[in-house]
């Protein structure tokens, strides 16, 4: 239990670290990182889709408390719940699931950029439906909600995505190691 706390620990540094080294900020929230949630997704991968789930949601109240809580345009206890659960809770809680999608294509070298990807699109899908329903006062004009939405979170979800499962590819060896 001391090496999985202390590797938990590291890595979820590590992740908050990579965080904070943004290449892009976008207006409203969100950023492109240095692979900032790989280290989560490693942790999921090491010690199962529970503690990935756990420690995502760790990461997400972490990076509240670090870099602020955005205020929604609709100032209400819902839309700031709505906030709360869809931009932090739930997007980098998904990131845990990362160990389930790795088993479920096979646990092969290759499963493991796979299951990077397929978390940070199920990442993306929360802030699609948080720009939908909530961020949506934001939205350019003659552009619907969806469209806005997909847009903007596309805009920096869709680097977010290439870099992490990049650097999952090359990293995969190394990882399939710490995996046996």
């Amino acid at each position: 239990m001391t090496k999985k706390l202390t590797t938990t620990g590291v890595l979820l540094a590590l992740s908050l670290v990579l965080s904070m080294l943004r290449i892009f900020d976008a207006p409203y929230g969100g950023s492109v990182t240095p692979a900032s949630m790989l280290p989560i997704i490693i942790l999921s991968l090491l010690y199962g889709t529970k503690w990935g789930l756990l420690t995502g949601t760790v990461f997400a109240i972490l990076s509240m408390l670090l870099t602020g809580f955005p205020a929604p345009p609709v100032g209400n206890a819902a839309s700031y719940l709505l906030v709360f659960f869809l931009d932090y809770i739930l997007a980098f809680g998904f990131l845990g699931l990362a160990s389930f999608f790795y088993k479920l294509y096979g646990k092969k070298p290759l499963s493991i950029p796979l299951s990077a990807a397929t978390v940070i699109f199920l990442r993306f899908l929360c802030h699609f439906a948080s720009g939908i329903l909530i961020w949506s006062a934001y939205a350019w004009e003659g552009y619907g909600a969806a469209a806005y939405s997909f847009l903007y979170n596309g805009s920096y979800m869709l680097f977010e995505l290439l870099i992490t499962t990049a650097a999952a590819f090359a990293a995969r060896n190394f990882i399939s190691k710490l995996l046996k």
